[in-house]
């Protein structure tokens, strides 16, 4: 019994390492995208076909 719990137990942490891991990264290429396109915004002027 004591094997399963210590396999929970193992899961669970690595399961909540992994979700933060998930939440940083996204953060990253969410603000990332956010000022890739205020950039393009700002510079459409410029941009021609």
């Amino acid at each position: 019994m004591e094997r399963i719990y210590k396999t929970m137990r193992n899961t669970g942490a690595g399961c909540i390492a992994v979700g933060v891991i998930m939440v940083l990264t996204g953060l990253t290429v969410g603000i990332i995208s956010i000022v890739n396109g205020s950039l393009l915004l700002k510079r459409k002027s410029e941009i021609e076909f």
